[in-house]
């Protein structure tokens, strides 16, 4: 009961306070405004991408997440910015989209929680046009060893309390071996972030 009353009430405000800080917001619009055609955003959450899309560039946005308390945020942020997005409950592992429709996938600090990685990679290549594009930011395993060793110690217990976000994961590994090659890749520890939690991979990938 505990644990539902803080999956539901809870976590969904930790979530959006967390991943909207100075420098995560920074990173968003280095890839978000990149964005252009169809585009189908993989854990939009509580719309946090939503301010850094160029509209212009934009056809249609396709909103896809499997939480409906951050829906309800994202589809209020939408309303703010008069961003025009179908927003979908659903994880990915199962995309309710036509192969070959989509031009831009987006997807930041996502990949660290989807549990399901090879299945939704899996249908992320299906749903992108042969020319699309990926669009990613992520944080992930740094390079340090001493930095590598806490995350792993800590991750069993940040997953638990951070709605399955996992700090450790090879983000470049995990799109590379999805079959996706990745053609443009920066990395760096973000500013005024623990590095357990800071390091971050961002960059763009295609089929």
């Amino acid at each position: 009961m505990i644990g539902e009353m803080y999956d539901k009430y809870v976590l969904p405000k930790i979530l959006d306070v967390c991943c909207s800080t100075k420098p995560i917001n920074y990173q968003r619009n280095k890839v978000v405004p990149k964005a252009k055609g169809n585009v189908l955003e993989i854990g939009i959450g509580s719309g946090l991408n939503i301010p850094h899309y160029d509209k212009s560039s934009v056809n249609k946005i396709i909103g896809l997440d499997p939480s409906e308390e951050l829906n309800e945020i994202a589809i209020k942020k939408a309303a703010k910015y008069s961003v025009d997005i179908d927003f979908v409950i659903g994880g990915a592992e199962e995309i309710a989209l036509p192969s070959n429709s989509i031009d831009t996938l987006l997807i930041t600090y996502t990949l660290c929680t989807i549990p399901e990685l090879k299945e939704s990679l899996k249908e992320m290549k299906r749903v992108i046009k042969d020319n699309g594009i990926l669009l990613f930011c992520e944080h992930g395993i740094a390079p340090d060893q001493n930095i590598m060793k806490w995350q792993n110690r800590i991750n069993p217990l940040w997953s638990k309390l951070f709605g399955g976000c996992n700090i450790n994961r090879n983000i470049p590994k995990i799109i590379q071996g999805s079959g996706f090659k990745i053609s443009k890749l920066e990395q760096m520890y973000l500013p005024s972030t623990p590095k357990i939690v800071g390091y971050n991979y961002w960059g763009e990938a295609s089929l």
